[in-house]
C-alpha cells in the first residue's frame, strides 16, 4: 500500500474515532444534565424555612449531615449545620437531633464533635442520636431509613448539598424536608459545586440500584 493510501486510511480512522468520541461526550453530558436536573428539581420542592419546618407535625428527627472536622473542632460548614439543627430543635421541630457522619476512627470523630457542640448550646444529651457510619450522603440517608427506621425527617446541610440529600430520602420512602444552613459564603464553593454535579449523577444511579453501604445494617 502506498504512503498516500496509508495516510488516507489513517485520516478516515481518526475522523471516525473523533466522531465516536464526540457522540460519547454528548451522551455522557446529556446523562449528567438530565440526572442533575431531576435531582435538583425534586430536592428544591422540599426545601423550607426553619419557621415552616418548626410547624411540621410528627417529625421523627432533625437529621444533621456530617462534614470535615479539624483536631476535634468543627469546620465552618459543619458548625453552621449543627447550629441550624440546634435552632430547629429549640423551635420545637422535633425532640430528636440525629447526628450522622464519619466517626469510625477514635482520632477522627465527626459525630462526637457535632454532639459536643449541640450539648454546649443547650440540647440535652439524651435528645441526641449519633450514627458513626454516615460515611456519605447516601449512606447517611440509607441508614436513617433502614437501620433507624425514620419516616419523617428534616435534613440540615448547605443548600448546594441539600437537594441531593432530599432526593435520596424520597427514593427510600422518607417524607423529608430540608432547611439550608448557609450562614455565610464558603471558601472553595466553586470546587464543591463542580464535584456535586458528579455526586448527583452517582447517587441518582445508587437510588436505582440501592447498594448496601459498607456498614449498612450496623447500629
Amino acid at each position: 500500500m502506498s504512503k498516500k493510501k496509508v495516510l488516507t486510511v489513517v485520516g478516515k480512522a481518526v475522523k471516525i474515532i473523533a466522531i465516536i468520541a464526540v457522540c460519547i461526550g454528548i451522551l455522557v453530558g446529556g446523562a449528567f444534565a438530565v440526572t442533575n436536573g431531576i435531582v435538583v428539581v425534586t430536592g428544591n420542592s422540599r426545601i423550607v424555612s426553619a419557621e415552616r419546618a418548626a410547624k411540621l407535625e410528627d417529625v421523627d428527627c432533625i437529621l444533621v449531615l456530617g462534614c470535615r472536622v479539624y483536631s476535634n473542632e468543627p469546620s465552618v460548614m459543619l458548625r453552621d449545620r449543627v447550629m441550624q439543627g440546634i435552632e430547629l430543635y429549640k423551635l420545637g421541630a422535633s425532640e430528636t437531633v440525629f447526628m450522622t457522619g464519619d466517626s469510625r476512627d477514635r482520632y477522627y470523630d465527626e459525630t462526637g464533635v457535632m454532639s459536643r457542640l449541640a450539648v454546649e448550646n443547650g440540647v440535652p444529651e439524651e435528645n441526641i442520636v449519633t450514627d458513626r457510619y454516615g460515611l456519605s450522603t447516601y449512606d447517611s440517608i440509607f441508614r436513617a431509613a433502614k437501620v433507624y427506621g425514620y419516616k419523617k425527617i428534616i435534613i440540615v446541610t448547605q443548600e448546594y448539598h441539600l437537594t441531593r440529600a432530599l432526593y435520596i430520602a424520597k427514593q427510600f420512602g422518607i417524607e423529608a424536608y430540608g432547611v439550608a444552613s448557609d450562614a455565610r459564603d464558603y471558601e472553595g464553593q466553586f470546587n464543591r459545586d463542580v464535584r456535586e454535579i458528579a455526586a448527583r449523577s452517582k447517587d441518582f444511579l445508587y437510588c436505582i440500584l440501592k447498594p448496601e453501604p459498607e456498614y449498612g445494617r450496623e447500629k
